[in-house]
């Protein structure tokens, strides 16, 4: 049986308020802030059946407004980074808002993760929407967005669809930190990942893609359960100071493939990704030092593992790269992703 509970609202200093909502079903607990469609905190049982939250956050809407980490929160309109934050298409030049570098980051200063979704209730979680109007950040079009987050056994389901009147291309994502031993754990040095993809995008300094690749034989292969503790001591991820990396799916026509699993021997958690994105960024939270989290604790660097199913970066300037980032007026963007939860 699923609880649905609505917890008492935050004040938002921008005005109004933002509602809470937790959902429970006996298996994993979510609490969900209409701010952002934040994931705030994540309930799952360890090796002993005791359940604990798995994701960091913060205490107060003031303090997410604050921090830059993108925490718990849906990145879009394109998550990840467009180069130069420049876009043309059919004839059409968009100059976009740049926050990060030379590139416009999970759809600029102002993307999704700060706006107010409207919540309600699902039979078996809730649904979030919200409206992004045309120019915002530079994309164009009116963009409506629908997410769904709801719990099915062992699994947290993830959702999403947008629709769009002029053509503009769509990457949604959802930027959870996760902590397998708890969100009060100060490292990930002692979890391990273990990643199916076959190919992964080199990168330039800032970040874009320059190349797609083979991860056999590289610093990226992950097809063994790896360490966290190597990202450091990889020749390959010094110059982004750990995981910070876009690996490429093999194509199955929107059905759901095993991206691969996250997992802990202290606590025993174990994360196992699916998803119909033809991209996974795996980043080791490697500049997360200075973000204000629970309990008014600086978080630092390599202390959580982001997984984020996502279309490819700069793939709207990078059309031999896998993937449909551009969706027509009147057509939808879909993303299907669901994190199964286990033990070892």
């Amino acid at each position: 049986m699923i609880e649905i509970t609505a917890l008492e609202p935050w004040q938002d200093p921008r005005g109004g308020s933002i509602e809470r909502v937790r959902i429970d079903n006996g298996n994993i607990a979510i609490e969900i802030l209409s701010l952002g469609g934040i994931i705030r905190e994540l309930w799952t049982a360890d090796k002993l059946g005791q359940r604990q939250n798995i994701v960091l956050g913060c205490d107060s809407v003031a303090d997410y407004l604050a921090q830059q980490a993108y925490l718990g929160a849906i990145a879009g309109r394109y998550s990840n980074r467009i180069a130069n934050g420049q876009l043309h298409y059919q004839g059409q030049d968009y100059q976009l808002d740049i926050n990060q570098a030379t590139n416009c980051l999970h759809g600029g200063r102002d993307g999704f993760h700060l706006k107010q979704w409207h919540m309600e209730n699902l039979a078996d979680g809730v649904r979030l929407t919200v409206d992004s109007p045309d120019g915002e950040m530079g994309f164009p079009g009116l963009c409506k967005v629908q997410l769904d987050y709801r719990l099915e056994g062992n699994n947290l389901l993830i959702d999403m669809q947008a629709q769009v009147d002029k053509a503009c291309p769509i990457s949604l994502t959802q930027h959870s930190y996760f902590n397998l031993d708890g969100a009060d754990s100060e490292t990930n040095v002692d979890h391990h990942i273990q990643v199916d993809a076959h190919q992964y995008l080199t990168m330039n300094d800032v970040g874009v893609p320059t190349s797609m690749d083979e991860t056999l034989g590289s610093d990226l292969d992950l097809s063994k359960p790896t360490p966290f503790s190597e990202q450091t001591q990889r020749a390959a991820l010094s110059a982004t100071n750990g995981f910070d990396h876009c690996y490429v799916l093999a194509q199955t026509n929107h059905d759901l493939v095993r991206f691969g699993c996250l997992s802990s021997p202290k606590s025993g958690r174990t994360m196992t990704i699916y998803t119909d994105q033809p991209g996974v960024q795996l980043y080791g939270a490697n500049f997360l030092e200075g973000t204000k989290g629970f309990k008014g604790e600086i978080y630092q660097s390599h202390r959580a593992v982001c997984i984020e199913p996502q279309m490819l970066p700069d793939s709207p300037n990078q059309p031999h790269l896998p993937g449909e980032p551009w969706i027509a007026a009147g057509d939808t963007y879909h993303h299907h992703t669901r994190y199964e939860f286990g033990v070892l």
